[in-house]
């Protein structure tokens, strides 16, 4: 059991570090100047609503819940703001955030896996808790990467694979 947990919590970690972070802050990095608070329309959030969401749920479950820290969150309030910190604010408080929980995740053993929580209302295990964030996190990654390729237009320079190298796999 220690051996796939160790594999689960490192996987995780790894898909953080190298996937997730590197490649949403390449694409905040691209945004044009004082997009990061830009809103298409009222009914879709803005960049800089995801990177504060992101940082608010990573703390909520991560150091909340399965550390044991603080579960108070304003999630509404995630969403409301029309304006906040700058892009590279955000990415770095983000990043701290995520960091701070490589820590927690590698405390968590089989039975921290196990146990149950309640998080925003819902129970569940501490597995599903780290499922639900890295899921969480690259969906929301997938937004951000997609409105910079959109908003910086068609020079945005942004790929993470070599396309031509995976061609006939």
């Amino acid at each position: 059991m220690s051996e796939l947990r160790d594999l689960f919590i490192g996987e995780t970690i790894r898909r953080f570090e190298e996937e997730y972070l590197p490649r949403l802050e390449e694409a905040v990095a691209t945004l044009p100047e004082g997009k990061v608070w830009w809103r298409p329309h009222e009914s879709i959030t803005s960049v800089g609503n995801l990177l504060v969401h992101l940082e608010g749920n990573t703390r909520q479950w991560f150091l909340g819940a399965l550390g044991g820290g603080s579960m108070e969150r304003a999630r509404g309030a995630e969403f409301a703001a029309r304006e906040g910190d700058d892009a590279k604010a955000l990415c770095r408080a983000l990043r701290t955030t995520v960091e701070s929980a490589y820590p927690v995740l590698r405390s968590l053993d089989g039975a921290a896996l196990a146990k149950t929580f309640t998080i925003q209302g819902f129970e569940v295990t501490g597995l599903a808790a780290v499922y639900h964030v890295l899921e969480h996190f690259g969906w929301h990654t997938g937004q951000i990467v997609w409105i910079a390729k959109a908003t910086a237009g068609a020079g945005h320079g942004l790929a993470f694979y070599d396309d031509s190298a995976l061609e006939g796999l």
